[in-house]
């Protein structure tokens, strides 16, 4: 009989002294025992034959994989198996065991005896076979050989034990296709807890994948699988967004339920992320599912709802959370507060500020200063300046932002006392106001013609090194200009360009500023410091300050600035021209006169040269009046010069008939109506009634355009018989006394009403027919020079074209011998 031998790696000393017990009851080689009660050293063993038989058929049975498999071994054996230690001593002989078959076999047979596998030395002995093999197709071999029929307990405690995430995975693998192998969310938590810890984040991604293939193979699985939430859990917790979300949607898809870590840990994804409306679209999700909001919701999502501008909602949320007895934190209520107050809830925002209070929190320095802003912005300043006191006795000191709200906005609102107030306080801090909180405050004091403070605060400005904007030099310079502090406003004007910035607009509209108010000395004095400090001016105010000086009789200094107006390149137009005229018209010094023909002269214009030909002889311009005057109307651009040629021609009438120049009048205003300066003046209406309107020309056209009117009149009723009903002359209430006073002089029919002078045509014919009336109509027209010359002062319109024609003049007696 061949001696079977155990070798047996026990330390000597311990095997020397402690002969092991071969007692059926207790074999502690072959009797299984809980991890951590095996001895040292020890493991399961398996026999060596020290027989030349045994050692053959191993190695066949190894070498004929192909052939068919061996028949199994008898239960026992009958073999003596001796078990030695390092020196190859005895220490222990008896019968041994055979092989076990996995595939038949639940036990082990000790001795002569069948004993049951304990779960407990299943679970080890699983355990050692992945930690010994680690993965591949040997580990799946090992396990396919073990000597008991695995379950699903097995599994879970094993890969509980299983440190190696890579290993662990593999025994699932294996596991997986195995027929006692059921989809278990304990298993794939535990799995997803170990590769979080290792953060092997994509195997995460892969195990969820066939997760979620197990499941929907799986029917079986119901609403209590919540493996998916650990996943979502530790993917969100890593950032991954786009993975997380995607696992949602695929569990939502599949109808698992989730539960409040998970909701809450997408929300806090989402929300670090920058993206509160995905946050929103999982916190409905989370609604929708009756899922219960615990503090950590709501702590999330308030905040969220108001930064967002979903501010019902946020206080909706807010009122539910203390009805399910959580308590808010600070947090929650600084948000709704500055979230409140920044859309002009202030009403609310004061109510949850209380409530905070309430509940036992103090109010923090940034509380105060979201607050203290929503009132000052919103106007309410004096509700702000209670809590900017509240804020000080609690202990926090305004920061500069704070200090600068409260002094613009009081400055703005012109409550400037209170903000040089606050701005003292704000100095004495150490705070140094910033270049827009001195402006804003020197251009209110400006803008309320405060000059002393306005001049205070540029200086203590420019004393601090600051530099001043271009608004605070306007605002500066136009209150100095409104007090006609000429020095003071230049040299800030120089320091302004000295400073860079382009000094003549500024300049400019100081100038603008002089002519408005009439004081024409300063603007002619302004205007000369800029010509001495190189500063230019446009062509706009040159007009200006030149129709200034004439309008104030300033005639020596105008002719200058018309001179620099047109070398400037500049086009003195019909309009220009006809005001100087205007003004030769009114003027009776004769000094002024002369200025005012060299004004004239000077303007290079067209109608200069035409007035100059209208008053010379036939024989020097070679032509008659009518061709003469016909040909200085054509050469007009009536779509872009008809009123300012209206306007001369009135000018021009007033001048005619003032120089007796009648017949020259007419031709002119026969002109003006071939050229339908004045188209809706004269209507004939056939045989009803013929009209003429002079309500919108002056004195001068109104007495030729009535005589040279009743002149056509007469020619069309005595030479080609047409009578009309009536005929009126619509003369408006100015010139209503002037013309009906002109035509009572030679006794005429016509009827003084409010505005109109009117008479039967039948009357009108007989007087038509007396010879004084043809001698009236043909000649002249009154022209007492010194009646005539009242009225054109009186009557005469301003220099605004649009006023010229229509302007009223007062109503004129005339002396009944005209």
């Amino acid at each position: 009989m061949y001696r079977n031998v155990f070798l047996l790696h026990l330390p000597l000393r311990t095997a020397l002294r402690k002969p092991l017990n071969p007692s059926p009851r207790f074999h502690p080689f072959l009797d299984p025992l809980p991890r951590g009660s095996l001895l040292p050293g020890t493991s399961f063993l398996k026999p060596y034959s020290t027989s030349p038989s045994s050692t053959s058929s191993t190695s066949s049975t190894s070498t004929s994989s192909s052939q068919p498999p061996p028949q199994p071994p008898p239960d026992e054996w009958t073999d003596e198996i001796e078990y030695l230690d390092e020196t190859n001593e005895v220490i222990y002989s008896g019968k041994g065991i055979r092989a076990v078959d996995p595939a038949r076999d639940d036990h082990i047979i000790v001795g002569g005896l069948k004993k049951p596998l304990s779960n407990v030395a299943a679970v080890v002995k699983i355990v050692d076979t992945v930690n010994r093999w680690k993965w591949g197709p040997q580990l799946e071999a090992q396990l396919d050989r073990l000597p008991f029929a695995p379950t699903l307990p097995h599994l879970k405690f094993a890969l509980a034990q299983v440190q190696d995430a890579e290993a662990a995975l593999a025994l699932l693998g294996w596991a997986r296709r195995q027929l006692w192998y059921e989809p278990n969310h304990e298993i794939y938590t535990l799995l997803f807890d170990r590769l979080n810890d290792e953060r092997q984040y994509d195997q995460i991604q892969s195990l969820f994948n066939d997760m979620i293939q197990e499941v929907v193979a799986c029917d079986s699985v119901g609403s209590s699988f919540s493996a998916q939430n650990r996943a979502i859990q530790h993917l969100s917790s890593a950032g991954k967004l786009e993975i997380s979300f995607n696992c949602f949607k695929r569990s939502q898809v599949l109808g698992l339920e989730f539960d409040t870590g998970t909701y809450n840990s997408l929300i806090t994804l989402f929300l670090n992320k920058g993206l509160p409306y995905k946050a929103l679209e999982v916190y409905e999700a989370m609604e929708e599912s009756s899922c219960l909001l615990d503090s950590a919701t709501y702590e999330l999502m308030i905040p969220n709802l108001a930064k967002s501008g979903r501010l019902d909602a946020a206080f909706k949320l807010f009122s539910q959370m203390k009805e399910a007895g959580h308590r808010p934190n600070f947090g929650i209520f600084a948000c709704l507060v500055d979230s409140m107050g920044k859309a002009g809830r202030l009403d609310s925002a004061m109510k949850v500020y209380t409530e905070m209070q309430a509940f036992g929190f103090r109010p923090s320095a940034t509380v105060f200063v979201s607050l203290i802003e929503s009132y000052v912005k919103a106007g309410k300043l004096d509700t702000g300046l209670r809590l900017w006191d509240d804020m000080k006795k609690a202990g926090f000191r305004p920061n500069f932002g704070l200090y600068t709200l409260i002094v613009e906005s009081h400055a703005k609102s012109g409550k400037l006392d209170v903000a040089m107030s606050v701005f003292s306080e704000m100095e004495k801090a150490g705070f140094l106001p910033t270049p827009a909180t001195y402006s804003c405050l020197l251009e209110m004091h400006a803008s309320s013609r405060q000059v002393d403070h306005a001049m205070k605060l540029y200086n203590s400005m420019t004393n601090a090194g600051l530099r001043l904007g271009l608004s605070t030099y306007t605002s500066l310079l136009t209150v100095l200009a409104s007090k006609k502090l000429v020095d003071v406003a230049a040299k800030i004007l120089l320091e302004m360009k000295a400073s860079g910035f382009s000094a003549d607009v500024h300049a400019s509209d100081v100038l603008m500023i002089y002519i408005k108010d009439g004081s024409v000395d300063l603007a002619l004095r302004w205007l000369r410091f800029m010509g001495a400090s190189g500063i230019r001016t446009n062509n706009f105010i040159i007009r200006q300050l030149f129709e200034s000086c004439m309008k104030n009789g300033l005639y020596e200094s105008a002719k200058p600035l018309l001179e620099t107006y047109v070398s400037s390149a500049a086009k003195v137009d019909l309009i220009l021209y006809t005001s100087i005229l205007a003004h030769l018209v009114r003027c009776q010094d004769e000094q002024n006169e002369r200025h005012i023909m060299e004004i004239l002269s000077a303007t290079r214009h067209k109608a200069h040269s035409f007035m100059c030909g209208l008053f010379t002889g036939t024989e020097q311009r070679k032509k008659p009046v009518l061709s003469f005057v016909r040909e200085f109307f054509q050469g007009i651009d009536y779509e872009l010069e008809e009123s300012a040629a209206r306007y001369f021609v009135n000018v021009l009438l007033n001048y005619l008939v003032l120089m007796g120049q009648i017949n020259r009048a007419r031709c002119v205003w026969k002109v003006a109506y071939e050229n339908k300066l004045f188209p809706k003046a004269i209507v004939f209406d056939q045989h009803i009634a013929w009209s003429l309107d002079v309500r919108s020309l002056s004195v001068g056209a109104a007495l030729i355009a009535v005589v040279h009117t009743l002149h056509r009149f007469r020619k069309r009723m005595l030479y080609y018989g047409v009578v009309p009903r009536r005929i009126k002359l619509v003369t408006g209430a100015t010139l209503k006394i002037v013309i009906a006073q002109m035509l009572n002089s030679v006794e005429s029919p016509f009827e003084v009403s409010k505005v109109v002078l009117r008479s039967p045509g039948e009357s009108v014919l007989e007087w038509f027919k007396k010879p004084i009336v043809q001698q009236f109509l043909l000649n002249e027209v009154p022209s007492r020079s010194d009646i005539l010359m009242h009225k054109l002062n009186v009557l005469f319109p301003s220099s605004a074209p649009e006023v010229r024609s229509f302007s009223p003049p007062k109503p004129l007696a005339f002396v009944k011998g005209m």
